[in-house]
């Protein structure tokens, strides 16, 4: 029978902190467009994202700001505009994203479809 080694201590804060700011069903797709397009007013993020409700866009757009991951910018008009793009912290996850994109291209089989 094997001895079992002494298990070392994991700091899982920082991946914790990490999938914290991604986790939503919404918000990886949010931060794709954002990164392919730079800059989206909500009417064409909501358009690029298909079947998301009005409140829960609302509610990701929300989060990912108020955790510094995109910028929202709003023009004092009639009607108003607001745009979203990613702020300097966002544009420093885009390599991650880059690299789950390079994964999925790989490995994705001919007969997916995007349910």
């Amino acid at each position: 029978m094997e001895e079992q080694q002494p298990c070392r201590e994991v700091d899982v804060r920082p991946f914790a902190y990490a999938l914290s700011l991604v986790d939503g069903k919404w918000k990886m797709h949010i931060l794709f467009w954002l990164w392919k397009k730079e800059v989206l007013r909500y009417s064409e993020l909501k358009r690029a994202l298909g079947k998301v409700t009005h409140k829960m866009l609302s509610t990701q757009l929300k989060e990912l700001e108020q955790d510094d991951l995109i910028v929202r910018k709003e023009y004092p008009q009639v009607p108003p505009k607001v745009e979203y793009a990613l702020s300097k912290k966002g544009k420093s996850l885009m390599p991650v994203l880059s690299a789950l994109c390079k994964w999925g291209h790989t490995h994705v089989p001919d007969n997916w479809q995007i349910p």
